[in-house]
């Protein structure tokens, strides 16, 4: 089988977003089936028209230039029809037998126009909303014309792929609320791969030289958005911290919201108790999870996070760490609570307070969460179980030749 990915961006940018498309590919070639990778003209830094990283070849989309690339309505069209072109190129250099479109919308909108002139058929894949995501960034207010607007083309993608994929049910009832057929809507959950945390253990010589002291250590890793709500966890954590004189807090990433996180760290007055290193290497993150004993997730709760699952929880139980989360849809799927992790109120300031007062004190309590947790991702959220989803989604789609849904 031959699968043509159509990607917003991939590896060496580092996001949720890549990191789960690097895991599918890699486990799709382990089946035997073979991929090819397109990126859209929103991924930077790319320097040739072909690149390989991490073993796999990215063919790249060259980024929209000039006025038109700069205005609202004008860029996405400009965008779209610059990833046709090169979308189409590539389908008839590989000659895919079918192409599996990632969200967002635009990417769909690219594949269908490909695919109908080829006569391929599209699978469609939904990871966010996207207009969803624009609300928390700033760029657009909730059912504002903007987010009508990419509502309505998400939609009109829904609609006209063979066949969808969510990666979560939170997202999978959406889709099925705005009238798509159930029987073309499957679910492939996020996963990781447990061998790779398992030997996260605790390193002496970094947590000496990052001030982390004998712990224990609450932290957070990956990307600084308003949603996810560190500044909670850093109020959380300073109201218990002294009940808890050997705990450090570590926030290590960056991101849109890190000048208000380390604003809400000094207002907290923790000073060498919170550790903000900053971004780091992807190859030396597990070294930084080894130091950590537990993980929290306050994420706010808003359709975002009421919808989509989080890849980092998962990453946190497959290292046997303990996880504290807000109890927004997208953590409820992931989280069993009182059983591989705690859930508190999402925005509840003092129930945060008291999860983590709870953890910190018991160190019986981490380890049997974090076992707990360990066992569910080995039990059911391996990529080796899930990316097999794609198997019956893709075989119906090629059993149909490229049938056009209904619109």
């Amino acid at each position: 089988m031959r699968i043509l990915h159509v990607l917003d961006h991939s590896v060496p940018l580092q996001s949720g977003y890549s990191f789960r498309t690097r895991a599918i590919l890699e486990r799709q070639r382990a089946r035997g089936w073979q991929t090819f990778h397109l990126t859209g003209p929103k991924h930077y830094g790319a320097t040739a028209a072909v690149e390989e990283v991490d073993g796999l070849r990215f063919h790249r989309t060259p980024p929209v230039g000039g006025l038109a690339g700069r205005l609202p309505v004008a860029g996405q069209l400009a965008a779209i029809a610059a990833l046709a072109r090169r979308l189409e190129e590539v389908a008839r250099e590989v000659r895919p037998d079918l192409i599996h479109a990632h969200s967002p919308a635009l990417d769909g909108v690219a594949a269908l126009r490909v695919a109908r002139r080829l006569g391929l058929p599209v699978v469609y894949e939904v990871r966010a909303f996207w207009e969803d995501a624009a609300v928390d960034h700033g760029t657009a207010t909730p059912w504002g014309p903007r987010y009508r607007a990419t509502r309505a083309l998400e939609t009109w993608v829904l609609r006209r792929a063979d066949a969808v994929v969510a990666i979560c049910e939170g997202l999978r009832r959406d889709i099925l609320a705005r009238g798509i057929a159930p029987e073309r809507v499957a679910v492939v959950p996020n996963a990781v791969v447990p061998e790779r945390f398992a030997g996260a253990a605790r390193d002496e010589a970094l947590a000496a030289e990052a001030g982390l002291g004998p712990g224990p250590v609450v932290g957070f890793i990956g990307s600084f958005y308003a949603y996810e709500g560190l500044p909670l966890l850093v109020e959380a954590f300073a109201r218990v911290a002294p009940r808890h004189p050997g705990a450090r807090l570590l926030l290590l990433g960056g991101g849109p919201d890190e000048d208000a996180v380390r604003g809400a760290v000094s207002r907290a007055g923790l000073g060498a108790r919170a550790v903000l290193p900053g971004r780091v290497p992807h190859d030396e993150v597990m070294r930084w999870y080894g130091l950590v004993d537990v993980f929290a997730y306050p994420r706010r709760s808003m359709r975002l996070t009421e919808l989509v699952t989080p890849l980092k929880p998962l990453e946190a139980m497959a290292a046997g760490r303990a996880v504290v989360a807000s109890d927004v849809g997208g953590h409820r799927e992931l989280v069993r609570d009182g059983e591989t992790g705690i859930l508190f109120p999402a925005g509840d300031v003092a129930a945060l307070a008291g999860a983590l007062d709870r953890v910190l004190g018991d160190a019986a309590l981490r380890a049997r969460l974090g076992e707990a947790g360990r066992a569910f991702v080995r039990r059911e959220r391996t990529w080796e179980a899930s990316v097999a989803r794609y198997a019956p989604v893709y075989e119906a789609v090629l059993g149909r030749g490229g049938q056009r849904a209904a619109a």
